[in-house]
């Protein structure tokens, strides 16, 4: 369905900027994290990174339809310094989307009757709380110069829920089956 609003189509564009963002950000943190001796949140930056392509993808594919050139104004986080920081920047980017960003872009769609954006925002804004809380878990452990447990991390390619260990049998948010997901 071709998205019938511009306020909505403008969030749309810059949340797939700011995913897609994020989802480069933690690759290049992962990396940083594992050479750093913490391979276990590597693979937790890897895993949210994967959840963040899952978000760019659902609001790329709401935007399908509108085909053309656009300049996409969307926030981010930069720098590169070490791990405690970089996870300070990874809740402070999660934080961002679940305290400002998604209830406004969520409540827009609502109100504009947009209803494929309206789950695209409530998929990734449901994901980013739990991701802000994995990266805050993790900067603890970071903090005690301690890696995370190396339990597999669970990603579901459909809305970018994301668990570690095996504790589900279908995603709690989009309901897919726990088959799909990809693991980390």
């Amino acid at each position: 369905m071709k998205v019938k609003n511009a306020m909505t189509a403008d969030f749309l564009r810059s949340a797939y900027g700011g995913e897609s963002m994020a989802h480069m950000r933690y690759l290049i943190w992962g990396e940083s994290a594992k050479k750093d001796g913490y391979p276990n949140i590597g693979r937790l930056f890897d895993a949210v990174a994967y959840a963040e392509w899952a978000h760019a993808k659902n609001h790329f594919n709401v935007l399908k339809d509108e085909a053309g050139d656009n300049t996409v104004a969307a926030g981010a986080v930069f720098g590169h310094t070490n791990i405690v920081e970089n996870l300070q920047g990874a809740i402070n980017g999660e934080l961002h989307e679940i305290e400002q960003m998604y209830p406004v872009y969520l409540e827009t769609a609502k109100f504009q009757d947009e209803k494929d954006a309206y789950k695209a925002f409530h998929y990734a804004l449901e994901a980013e709380k739990i991701h802000a809380k994995m990266f805050a878990d993790a900067q603890i452990s970071a903090k005690n110069k301690k890696d995370i447990g190396d339990e597999k991390i669970y990603v579901c390619p459909i809305c970018g829920y994301t668990e570690i260990g095996d504790n589900v049998e279908k995603c709690p948010v989009c309901g897919a089956k726990r088959d799909i997901f990809k693991s980390f």
